[in-house]
């Protein structure tokens, strides 16, 4: 090799070096439990390709999608906590351009949610054993699926009378970090009550319907009814 061929491609070799130095991959959409859309729909994809999920490639992200997520992220060394972020999507190798300004919509709606569901738990919980506080928001959740109560989450919070942080005030209290993780495991699909829709304090509900609902376990001071 003679010594200008020789100095052309270090010079090359330098510059790619370079470039992939300075690259870095486009910023994808984290989904989660509740999200919908095209990105759902893809991981759904690759989930069922490589058997991991068994359901609809119908682009909505319920129980079993979580589960599939869970079991490819544990498979793969990933953080197991049910979210296709970044990471998780880059392991799937789904990436997309289109998906960078979703990223920051989907990452601010979901900062609001946990925020919301953080202040309500901070409000009826705080005290409580953290499962508890977790059931509390899986109530709030099981409610907005259920056709019987608004299908957002501020819409189920501020119902009139659903909860007594929202009628005393308590739900302005600034919630603690625990809250917040408590919000997060809640909206990230962990339901320690097995879809109850109510709860209440036996020692100080006053409410005789409340009594009349069937009671599915207790945690802590509330018992969790459907």
């Amino acid at each position: 090799m003679n010594g200008r061929r020789a100095s052309f491609l270090g010079r090359a070799a330098a510059l790619a070096l370079i470039v992939s130095l300075a690259w870095t991959p486009p910023a994808q959409a984290a989904v989660y439990w509740g999200s919908t859309g095209s990105q759902v729909r893809q991981v759904q994809q690759k989930l069922k390709q490589w058997g991991y999920y068994d359901g609809t490639v119908d682009g909505v992200f319920g129980q079993e999608t979580y589960d599939a997520v869970i079991r490819f992220q544990k498979k793969n060394g990933l953080t197991a906590d049910g979210v296709a972020g970044s990471a998780t999507l880059a392991a799937m190798g789904i990436s997309s351009k289109k998906a960078v300004a979703a990223s920051s919509s989907a990452s601010s709606s979901y900062s609001s949610d946990v925020e919301l569901l953080a202040r309500l738990i901070h409000g009826e919980a705080r005290g409580e054993p953290y499962v508890g506080m977790v059931a509390v928001g899986a109530v709030v959740l099981n409610r907005v699926k259920s056709s019987n109560f608004p299908n957002t989450l501020a819409g189920v919070i501020y119902q009139s009378g659903a909860f007594d942080a929202v009628t005393d005030g308590q739900i302005n209290l600034t919630p603690n970090e625990q809250s917040r993780r408590a919000a997060r495991d809640a909206l990230n699909g962990w339901d320690p009550t097995g879809g109850c829709l109510y709860y209440y304090n036996p020692s100080t509900a006053t409410s005789s319907w409340i009594w009349s609902r069937e009671v599915r376990l207790t945690i802590g001071r509330h018992s969790f009814a459907v």
